[in-house]
Order: structure tokens, then sequence, then C-alpha cells
């Protein structure tokens, strides 16, 4: 009896799982280059399904060989991608830096006055996924997190204020530093250097990124290469406590990450 249970629960389960797989994949490179080659890729299975039933010959050689070759074109292809997953799977979410006192209200206070004063700024808060690289392509300063600070690395007539500012626990890592701009398909032509730049470097790992326009002054958050558009300083507040606290704040993220995806799809193509 348990056999013949068994017999008809594994294949159900092999389904199941083979089938989250496939809409994993799906979902995570939906809205990216990387799509449009899996979309590529489909159609040539199936070419070659069909070849196979009617016996195509020539055909079946054909594909057989560009399938072989086609392994190590799926590792270069797909380099950026892979890595990017295999980085969220290997991360947990963390909160230890915005455990140490201060820090939090500092980082707002910050984004709140250059939001005022519409002063673009681009601050990466470093999680689980090292941002080494990304430090290393700035100027390195290793200063504790001040709002002062802050205002003095952005202001438009300082040398410092393009590119992004790296915080790694309660420091200020870098300065000035180079993030990757997003390669997705979805966005709107209206959007800056610095938004792209921000769901560039989310995509790649688990940091968050706060943005700030210089145009209009409106402040945007990034995390998992979503972008979340037209913030005020309370709203952000409790977007980065429910990152960062997940503890006292059990159902947040999830239903931020919810809500994020919508805006980030359907939000209206406001200039930034």
């Amino acid at each position: 009896m348990f056999q013949l249970i068994f017999s008809f629960w594994r294949p159900i389960v092999e389904i199941l799982v083979i089938w989250a797989m496939v809409y994993s994949i799906i979902r995570f490179f939906q809205g990216t280059r990387a799509m449009q080659v899996l979309l590529g890729l489909l159609i040539l299975v199936i070419l070659f399904l069909v070849a196979k039933f009617f016996e195509l010959n020539s055909i079946i050689w054909v594909m057989s060989k560009l399938f072989a070759v086609g392994v190590v074109a799926f590792l270069i292809i797909f380099q950026p991608e892979m890595r990017r997953a295999l980085a969220r799977i290997g991360t947990t979410m963390s909160g230890a830096f915005l455990q140490k006192n201060g820090l939090m209200e500092e980082i707002l206070r910050a984004v709140d006055y250059m939001s005022r004063q519409r002063i673009g700024a681009l601050i990466a808060i470093e999680r689980e996924v090292g941002l080494k690289n990304y430090i290393e392509s700035g100027m390195m300063i290793d200063a504790k997190v001040s709002a002062e600070l802050l205002w003095s690395i952005f202001d438009p007539h300082t040398p410092t204020h393009d590119g992004g500012v790296i915080v790694v626990g309660d420091r200020i890592a870098s300065c000035g530093s180079l993030f990757p701009l997003t390669q997705t398909l979805e966005l709107p032509s209206s959007m800056g250097t610095r938004h792209r730049a921000a769901i560039g470097l989310t995509e790649e790992n688990d940091a968050v990124c706060i943005v700030v326009s210089e145009e209009t002054g409106n402040i945007s958050v990034a995390v998992s290469g979503n972008l979340t558009r037209a913030l005020d300083a309370e709203n952000l507040k409790r977007i980065l406590e429910g990152l960062f606290y997940p503890a006292e704040n059990k159902n947040f993220l999830k239903e931020f990450i919810e809500k994020n995806r919508k805006i980030f799809r359907f939000q209206r193509q406001e200039p930034l």
C-alpha cells in the first residue's frame, strides 16, 4: 500500500519542483535581456522536437551540434544573472548596521535635507554581500556616518557629488563610486542615471540604495532590482525599519516587495 501511494506521489512532487524552478527562472529573468535569450532557446528546443518527430536527420544533426556549443555560450551569456542568483541564494537579510544608535536618523536627516534642497544623491547601504569592488571604484574615505558629511559630499559644487556613497557598518566607506546601470527594458525613458545605477546595483546584490532626484527632489529606494519612487522621509523610515528590523516588522518586508513590484511596473512616467 505504501509503495502504491509513493509511486503516485513521487511524480507529482517532481512535477511541482520542476514547475517551481521554471517559474522562478522566468520571474528572475523577466524584463532583462536574458529573457529574450531564453525565448530564443525555447524556440530552438521546439524546432528540435519537431525535427525529431518528423525524423529530419539533417536538422537534428545541426541542432545537436549547436546545443553542444550552447552549453558554453549559456554560461557566458548568463554569467551576470547566475552570479546575482547565487549571491542571493547564499545570503540572508541582516539589519546589524542599522542597530547602531542614531545611524538611521543621520541618513534620514541627510536625505530629507537634500530632498528639500533638490540635491541629487545616491547612497548604497551594504548588507550581507560585500561591495568591495564598488568601494574601490571610488574615493575611499572611511568616515563615520553623519548628515553633515553626506550633505558636503553631495553638494553640487564639490568634486565628490557625482557617483555614489557606500555605507558599511557605521562608516562611509567611499564616495564617487561607480555602480552598474540596469539593463531592464521596463524603465521609462525619463529615468535618470542615478536611478538606473541604484536598480543595477541592487540587481546584483542585497544592498539597499537610496536616491534623491536632483530635478524634483523625489526620494526613491531600490531593493532587489525594484524601485519605489516619490517617497517622503517618513515612508523611507518605515521601509528601512521593515528591511533592517525584520523581527519587529514580520510582515512588512513581504508586503513592501509586493507593493514595490506594482509601483515599479505601473507607476506614471513622471520626471525624476
